[in-house]
């Protein structure tokens, strides 16, 4: 599974305050979320909070975890990858 990156944002005060301007006044159209097309029929605030807590999931478990605990998952996780 391909992880989508966000765009890049800019750090220039002017540009961002130039962009928030061009929102409001509807100059620009609001950013669509892709993500939300395969979801259709469902409840965008529940796919929305799934999301957040699936991204963060993996390292919130990792952070959880001994150094003996991620090193077995890690050989785990290889043996799977050879066995192939």
């Amino acid at each position: 599974m391909v992880k989508e990156r966000k765009p890049k944002r800019d750090h220039d005060f002017a540009i961002n305050a130039f962009k928030v301007v061009q929102k409001a006044t509807e100059q620009i159209e609001p950013e669509e979320k892709p993500w939300m097309e395969k979801y259709e029929g469902k409840n965008p605030h529940a796919v929305a909070l799934g999301r957040i807590g699936g991204l963060k999931g993996g390292k919130a478990r990792l952070e959880k975890m001994t150094p003996e605990q991620r090193q077995e998952v890690a050989r785990k996780a290889a043996q799977k990858r050879w066995s192939k």
